[in-house]
């Protein structure tokens, strides 16, 4: 499947040329606009895979544009741009921008970064989602800790008899863990 991609180029002629090199390495453009503000509506809308923003466009500009968009984890920005100044890419890298290209480039040149952008966002990507799994499973442990505790303190159980318990309930009515250790923990079920 194509990656989906949304172009923010306030000059029409390289907006064109852009699209016309994207479209020909099997990527599809599926919104274009010269302005910065337009660009994160049509990410909204169209939830592409990845941005290619200039950074001077009128409405807002191209940093502010790639910040609200990685911002959110919408898709990968790579800016592509006249601009080289070290406090520009400086603050690219800040706004979240996985890859920056200057112009003039060329056609490799741009596959590569659009490659390394796509690679890295999805790497953010899984990093989010390992994390809240992490964040997820913390605070099942801290509930079955919760509810060993009540258990322990209002039912005289043994620790291990506790847990037991907390684990036996969830296999027999085939639920999680969690969801049993807050039912103890609000008194909705007792040994």
């Amino acid at each position: 499947m194509s990656k989906r991609v949304v172009i923010a180029e306030d000059e029409a002629i390289i907006r064109l040329d852009l699209r016309e090199m994207l479209e020909d390495e099997g990527y599809l453009v599926v919104g274009e606009t010269g302005r910065g503000d337009e660009a994160v509506q049509m990410v909204e809308e169209h939830s592409p895979d990845l941005c290619v923003f200039d950074i001077k466009m009128p409405g807002m500009d191209g940093l502010a544009a790639a910040r609200e968009v990685s911002a959110g984890r919408k898709a990968a920005v790579v800016i592509l741009t006249a601009f080289s100044q070290r406090h520009l890419i400086e603050e690219a890298r800040d706004a979240g921008v996985l890859s920056y290209l200057v112009k003039p480039f060329q056609r490799e040149e741009l596959v590569s970064a659009i490659e390394v952008a796509l690679g890295r966002f999805e790497e953010i990507l899984q990093l989010d989602a390992t994390v809240r799994e992490l964040e997820e499973k913390l605070e099942a442990r801290k509930a079955v800790d919760r509810a060993k505790g009540v258990l322990m303190d209002g039912h005289g159980l043994s620790e291990a008899d506790a847990f037991a318990f907390v684990q036996k309930t969830a296999m027999s009515e085939r639920c999680s863990m969690f969801d049993i250790a807050n039912r103890i923990i609000s008194g909705d079920l007792i040994p």
